[in-house]
């Protein structure tokens, strides 16, 4: 309520254990998968992985979004960081 008052967002919680409620968040869940299984200890993973990772899923198009990635709509020069940067994190899903 605090978070609505202070910005105008509203804020909607999804009850427990219902999925279809937080479809977005499950969908980035199965992406993440691809990368991290289910069960697997995170720590192993360091900071060049998680970099990786994040940046293959912040370059992926998205149907959410017109089948734009997130970084060409948040970052303005993020086309160009797509092309030039691809071959930098070779991470297989």
């Amino acid at each position: 309520a605090e978070l609505t008052e202070n910005t105008g967002v509203k804020v909607y919680f999804a009850d427990p254990h219902s999925s279809w409620q937080r479809g977005i968040n499950e969908n980035t869940n199965g992406l993440l998968r691809q990368y991290l299984p289910k069960g697997e200890d995170l720590s192993i993973f360091g900071q060049e992985a998680s970099d990786a990772i994040a940046w293959r899923l912040n370059t992926r198009p998205r149907k959410s979004l017109g089948f734009k990635c997130p970084a060409e709509l948040f970052t303005p020069d993020a086309s160009d960081f797509r092309q030039h940067h691809a071959a930098l994190f070779a991470l297989q899903p």
